[in-house]
């Protein structure tokens, strides 16, 4: 069957880009050109004869433009099958004529709900019939029917008509046929994921089903070791779409490697949490932070961060809360570093850092969001929770010993109750003056995680002696506030909940500490 001439198309579309070029040009080659509402507007007003889809059927648009393509005209000129004389006889009884080419987008649905005031009643407006009921018949009948969803294929399929005689190839009318299907599935996929969120919003809880859809934006070399191939992936589900290049720009060095990735999630995870604030740095490596202090000039912050552990920043990640200046990026060019992360870089810096290749410089063009949903994978399934972003307060702090924290206990606690949540349990924190003193981490015991903190604390030459320690979860015995204090420990934070907390708060009170309970626990696994 030799390729159909392309007579007649039906032109509607939410996004206009290219609208115009591509319609003067089917026009110029003797195709005959409806439209509906706005797009017939947008034609007529540049001059290209379209008619209103109105000819067709021969009633008007009604209920808002509501209802305007959903007619036996249409879709049987779209879906009548050529070649069958059934069809033929039928559509020639009814006075339908065939339609020969389909440019339809659809309305912005995932653009409308993104925005952070949308109401129900305008994300249901922005639902779409008309427009994918004509796209799945043209697509349907691709043997006869060509369909072009994307201005980008513009171009594609006017030079192909031009070398075919008005027509398209039958393998370009397969490949938009497919573009279509992809479309509506993931148009309708945003649709059911909007009202899933909907519900579970006004439930206040988990969503019943949850999709998730990941479009690669960036190749890694490999995955967390050179055996395993691994890609980045934007993602969609209901609410909304984000990706890497949403809120970073890598400025340079090389590209960025599936650890990078996970370093530069847990980074900039922690430096949000001082964002507004004076100076803040985070050093992390291997997702931990080995170094967090808060001073009144950056390159102070950056030097009692390093000074926590002066061996595990080498061929780390370090993030700034504030724009990265000369005397700061002085400082940290003298050691080898994987990547820094900055709201932006003051004159010259940039310069300056890129003279190491290896470095990668990333922008953070914009806060990251704190209330979406996280995924985790298993062999097995999908773990969904609510982001770990809530806030405690001083005014949520529960002051369970007799003695009451000094101002700066209390600030040194709020600190130190920041970080812990960044830390993999079992978490102790040791800090003073705005700054980490010892971190340990991701241990199977709590004590252990403490041995670690005070085996840090003393290899960096810095003084447990006065500081607050923060746990990520209640201390189950005595024994671990017993360590702390036996460092030198002066003010405990924790969540509290122990069915000992008694004891606890018993032995806090035999060593003079000040401890507060927060009634919030921080794991991460």
């Amino acid at each position: 069957m030799s390729d159909p001439v392309i007579k007649r198309a039906l032109v509607s579309v939410s996004d206009k880009t290219g609208i115009v070029d591509f319609c003067r040009e089917l026009s110029a080659m003797g195709v005959e050109v409806f439209s509906t509402g706005g797009t017939l507007r947008t034609l007529q007003e540049a001059g290209i004869e379209a008619a209103s889809i109105s000819t067709i059927t021969g009633f008007p648009e009604i209920m808002d433009g509501r209802v305007k393509t959903l007619h036996p005209k249409i879709h049987g000129g779209l879906l009548a099958v050529r070649a069958n004389e059934d069809h033929v006889r039928q559509a020639e009884e009814n006075g339908i004529g065939f339609i020969d080419m389909v440019v339809v987008n659809l309305y912005p649905f995932e653009a409308t709900v993104a925005k952070p005031d949308v109401t129900f009643e305008d994300a249901i407006e922005n639902i779409d019939i008309g427009g994918p009921s004509m796209l799945r018949s043209a697509a349907k009948n691709n043997e006869s029917v060509t369909v072009v969803t994307d201005s980008a294929d513009y171009a594609t399929v006017l030079d192909e008509m031009k070398s075919n005689n008005g027509a398209t190839r039958r393998a370009t009318r397969l490949a938009l046929a497919r573009k279509v299907f992809e479309l509506t599935s993931r148009y309708d996929r945003a649709i059911a994921d909007y009202l899933i969120g909907a519900q579970g919003a006004a439930e206040d809880t988990a969503p019943a089903s949850a999709s998730v859809k990941l479009d690669k934006e960036l190749d890694m070399r490999y995955g967390e070791n050179p055996h395993q191939s691994a890609g980045f992936y934007s993602l969609t589900d209901s609410q909304g779409s984000r990706s890497f290049g949403d809120y970073f720009d890598k400025l340079h060095g090389k590209e960025l490697s599936y650890n990078n990735m996970l370093d530069i999630a847990a980074a900039t995870g922690l430096v949000e949490e001082f964002r507004g604030e004076q100076p803040a740095v985070v050093i992390i490596k291997h997702t931990n932070p080995c170094g967090v202090a808060q001073a009144a000039t950056l390159v102070d912050a950056y030097r009692k961060a390093f000074s926590t552990d002066t061996q595990s920043p080498f061929g780390g990640i370090i993030a700034f809360n504030v724009p990265l200046d000369m005397e700061t990026a002085t400082a940290v060019d003298e050691i080898f570093t994987e990547i820094l992360i900055a709201p932006a870089f003051e004159d010259g810096v940039l310069d300056m850092l890129m003279k190491k290749k290896n470095r990668r410089l990333v922008l953070q063009k914009k806060a990251l969001p704190q209330e979406l949903m996280e995924y985790k994978s298993t062999q097995f399934g999908m773990l969904v929770q609510d982001r770990d972003s809530k806030i405690v307060s001083r005014d949520d702090l529960k002051v369970v010993t007799r003695r009451q924290p000094t101002e700066t206990e209390l600030d040194d606690m709020m600190f130190a109750w920041k970080i812990a949540k960044h830390v993999k349990s079992n978490t102790i924190v040791y800090v003073k003056g705005g700054q980490t003193i010892g971190v340990g981490a991701g241990q199977m015991s709590r004590i252990d995680s403490a041995k670690i903190a005070r085996s840090k604390a003393a290899e960096a030459g810095l003084d447990i002696k006065g500081s607050a320690v923060a746990s990520d979860a209640f201390f189950p015995f005595a024994d671990g506030l017993l360590a702390a204090a036996e460092a030198g420990a002066t003010a405990v934070i924790q969540p509290g909940g122990s069915i000992r907390d008694d004891e606890v708060i018993a032995a806090a009170d035999e060593n003079n500490l000040a401890m507060v309970f927060t009634s919030m626990r921080h794991f991460k696994h």
